[in-house]
């Protein structure tokens, strides 16, 4: 296993993180593995030298973090032989009014859950799942800080917003000396570009840590999806947010265009798919989710490929740009 510097910190984590929306409760989602079923996953990750594993509240309603927190204690010998990060936002059950958005009251609150739900002593990368704009920067980015300050968060992360907004929160964290954020994990993928154009660039100027999530658009970029909707596996079929997502002639396009590519490097599509991501130098470390061992074993062989400038160019070729996609 490869590992990279977060961003511009110390923290080293593995080149591949483990996404655990997939672990959880079927009540949540039809594809999602219960805990007897989601263990041998981290078993395998940690095997291999994943050291960096991601979740969030809002997954199974907070189940999946607590069969994290299960597989943590069960499975690693040592807490700090391994990166856990968790995010806030959406909160878990019971939406009122103060249990989602990012206030104090609800950052506060949200990090106690998570970490009783984890069951350990502290997150290494706490982050905002979204930007809320009902909220003043100011107020989100102390509260932040005071949790890497109380000791129950090491460093602390964003995800998807435009970066616009980014930037006043990095600008907000210099003015008033407050914590700053290390990480951005936004959605990234070969049929979704629309972060190269300001998004990965700021990362790169500001030395932010890149961890994409979808990096294979929700196993769209396998090729097994169908233009009238849905694909071959359990999760294509019982996935309308993927269907609000992708699902163009340009999408399928460049999906098919991937599927050239894997054939004639005698691969898998998803292989070509995420070792395209991994080609991005502002790129540290994408998310990737596994409901099959296999996929696990596909995503970590995808760490050996070295797609070529000709590749790499057939791969972008056929990219149309999109609206805004996964920013609420």
């Amino acid at each position: 296993m490869k590992y990279v510097r977060l961003g511009n910190t110390g923290l080293r984590v593995s080149k591949l993180c483990l996404g655990t929306m997939t672990y959880g409760a079927k009540a949540w989602r039809d594809w999602v593995l219960e805990e007897k079923e989601a263990m041998p996953f981290y078993e395998k990750a940690l095997a291999a030298g994943i050291n960096f594993f991601d979740t969030a509240d809002v997954y199974s309603n907070g189940v999946s973090e607590e069969i994290t927190g299960a597989a943590v204690r069960s499975l690693v010998k040592d807490r700090e032989d391994v990166v856990i990060a968790t995010k806030c936002f959406n909160g878990t059950v019971g939406r009122t009014p103060n249990r989602w958005g990012l206030s104090r009251k609800h950052i506060m609150d949200a990090c106690d859950r998570s970490l009783k739900r984890l069951g350990l002593d502290y997150i290494d990368l706490y982050q905002i799942h979204r930007f809320d704009p009902s909220t003043p920067i100011e107020e989100t980015a102390e509260a932040l800080s005071d949790l890497v300050r109380a000791g129950k968060v090491r460093y602390i992360g964003a995800s998807s917003m435009y970066a616009w907004q980014f930037a006043k929160y990095l600008s907000t964290a210099e003015r008033h000396g407050f914590v700053r954020f290390v990480s951005m994990q936004d959605h990234y993928n070969l049929i979704y570009r629309e972060e190269e154009r300001e998004m990965l660039p700021l990362c790169k100027a500001e030395g932010i840590g890149v961890i994409p999530w979808s990096p294979l658009a929700r196993g769209f970029l396998a090729g097994n999806r169908h233009r009238q909707g849905g694909g071959d596996t359990t999760r294509s079929k019982s996935d309308p947010f993927a269907e609000q997502m992708y699902y163009d002639d340009g999408d399928f396009a460049v999906a098919d265009r991937n599927v050239e590519i894997a054939k004639k490097l005698g691969v898998k599509p998803m292989q070509t798919a995420l070792a395209w991501v991994l080609s991005n130098p502002t790129v540290t470390a994408p998310i990737v989710g596994a409901s099959k061992l296999e996929h696990l074993d596909d995503a970590l062989g995808a760490l050996e490929i070295d797609l070529s400038a000709e590749d790499k160019a057939a791969l972008e070729e056929p990219y149309k740009p999109h609206r805004i996609l996964g920013h609420a």
